[in-house]
């Protein structure tokens, strides 16, 4: 890989009134880790709405996630809808850790949200080939592992700030708290194939599509490390079949240097030169590679 470089991207600048309101959902069915769920459905939903879930940080809230994005104006523009899942265990950190959640209908935070997920498809005739996620640091962690675990649900995730699918496994907690934090501090040593093993042994025998993924990553993040970043797109790489191909210095912006493999429809990573814990979420960028933007 060759040596990154690049600066701070420049956040979209969609308008931050929003038409709907953020409602909590109490009974949405299997929830075996007792979180909450929030869903912003706007005004004028569109015909088969994608859906996009949007996990929030260590220390967060569905609530307070609602209002750090730009997601929901976008939802205003473009008529897809937003779930916003709410952990009150663990520091209301993701149990990315846990093997129930590393693991096919395995239980955990992640059979919690998937559950979210078919209670909105089922209640707005939303689209199933149109369900993404997103996430920053815990989030972006479970943004990661649903991708794992969940392949057949999700067609395209953008993780920014977390860790690569189990690197945490059996570490007790995925908190900055944690005594151990070889994984954040991208302190595990693994082959891209023994990586992309991991996700592989999340869903013995699944043979059908993977999501397609966006890893966005500060190279002056201390807290998760830059390498957490790189482990994560070793491992997509591996699982989607798909070798690195270059780097593109200053995209999207001049702080940031893009690594693209394949052609960058399906796995590509964005670092940000003086970027800290957390990477900021570029709207635009995401959605245009969800395919809900042109």
């Amino acid at each position: 890989m060759k040596m990154l470089s690049g600066v701070v991207g420049l956040l979209a600048t969609a308008p931050l009134a929003f038409g709907a309101s953020l409602q909590r959902v109490s009974d949405f069915g299997s929830n075996p880790t007792r979180i909450n769920m929030y869903i912003y459905v706007p005004d004028k939903v569109a015909t088969n709405p994608a859906i996009i879930v949007a996990m929030h940080p260590c220390g967060g809230s569905g609530t307070s996630f609602f209002s750090q994005t730009r997601l929901p104006s976008y939802a205003d523009s473009n008529g897809f809808i937003l779930i916003y899942p709410d952990t009150p265990n663990m520091s209301r950190c993701w149990d990315v850790q846990n093997a129930a959640t590393l693991t096919h209908n395995g239980g955990g935070d992640a059979a919690a949200i998937i559950s979210m997920v078919n209670h909105t498809l089922a209640k707005y005739t939303a689209d199933p080939a149109r369900v993404y996620m997103m996430g920053s640091s815990s989030g972006a962690m479970m943004t990661n592992a649903l991708a794992g675990s969940y392949p057949d649900v999700f067609e395209a995730g953008a993780a920014y700030s977390g860790i690569a699918f189990a690197c945490a496994s059996g570490q007790g907690q995925a908190t900055p708290m944690a005594p151990n934090q070889t994984c954040a501090q991208g302190q595990i040593r693994r082959t891209p194939k023994e990586w992309g093993d991991f996700v592989r042994n999340a869903y013995p025998g699944y043979t059908g599509k993977r999501p397609r993924m966006q890893i966005y990553h500060g190279l002056a993040d201390t807290l998760v490390r830059p390498a957490c970043a790189m482990q994560a797109l070793q491992q997509w790489s591996d699982v989607l079949g798909l070798p690195w191909s270059r780097n593109a210095t200053g995209t999207p912006s001049a702080a940031y240097t893009q690594v693209v493999y394949g052609d960058g429809t399906k796995l590509e990573g964005f670092f940000g030169q003086g970027v800290g814990h957390t990477a900021p979420v570029n709207e635009q960028l995401m959605l245009k590679f969800f395919g809900i933007l042109k």
